[in-house]
């Protein structure tokens, strides 16, 4: 016997944007209806995706935008809640995107993200790390599937920034990675793209293992240096400095024990 579908939860999808976006818009729209009120609880993330029909996976990476963005917050072994206190504007940013150059929002990001990586070097939790472990294992096994790609590149980097236990740089940060999502969409079309940036992320998870906030910040800096480098609007102007530091990893496990 079949179990009719809640039609508040179907989904409009579109080719051209990723699935995760389109979840996030929805849940949205359920809070703006009063489906979900501020404050309460959402559905856990099992019912949502058997509402949605969607994998698990990509309501998670819906959730952790909305959370970015100020909307939604999660309460660890509980839930999922929608914030008391709405955001100011229908993306949540704490400033318009719209008007800057991929390069200038790419300039931006290097810097939140490096501060995340040194801040979840000294603050992440086990839990948080095995998570951020999770989503490269999904980014090396997406091959050459774009669309899963973006999906697990993003929810690595979102988790690195949740992991950092900062709000304010999580809420700055959503709105600028998701401005230039269509560019970086096409950069996994490039050869051997997708096998480097999970080689460099994986760098990024031992020095985030083994509580280095100025290694993780190098490692992380190094890793999105090279992807704004392949912008069109920078050729002149390489932020690659790789090659002025060392690669060479220190090693840990010599060191002595306090």
């Amino acid at each position: 016997m079949s179990v009719d579908r809640d039609r508040r939860f179907e989904l409009t999808l579109d080719a051209g944007r990723p699935l995760p976006e389109v979840i996030a818009d929805k849940i949205r729209e359920l809070i703006e209806s009063g489906h979900y009120r501020p404050g309460g609880r959402l559905d856990n993330e099992t019912e949502l995706a058997r509402n949605m029909r969607v994998a698990r996976s990509s309501i998670r990476t819906a959730l952790q935008r909305l959370e970015t963005l100020g909307v939604l917050e999660v309460k660890r072994g509980i839930g999922w809640y929608v914030r008391r206190s709405a955001p100011t504007s229908r993306t949540g940013a704490l400033f318009e995107v719209d008007g800057y150059s991929a390069a200038e929002l790419f300039e931006l990001r290097i810097g939140l993200e490096g501060l995340a990586a040194s801040l979840a070097a000294v603050r992440a939790t086990d839990g948080e790390l095995d998570e951020i472990r999770k989503w490269n294992t999904r980014f090396r096994e997406a091959g050459d599937d774009r669309d899963l790609l973006l999906e697990a590149d993003e929810g690595f980097h979102m988790e690195i920034v949740r992991a950092s236990h900062n709000r304010l740089l999580a809420e700055a940060y959503g709105p600028i990675v998701a401005s230039i999502r269509d560019w970086r969409y096409e950069s996994y079309a490039g050869r051997g793209v997708p096998l480097r940036a999970a080689r460099e992320h994986d760098k990024v998870v031992r020095y985030l293992a083994n509580n280095d906030p100025g290694g993780a910040r190098a490692a992380m800096n190094g890793h999105l240096q090279r992807l704004y480098d392949e912008l069109p609007d920078i050729a002149d102007e390489p932020l690659d400095t790789t090659g002025s530091w060392t690669d060479a990893e220190p090693r840990w496990r010599d060191r002595p024990d306090d």
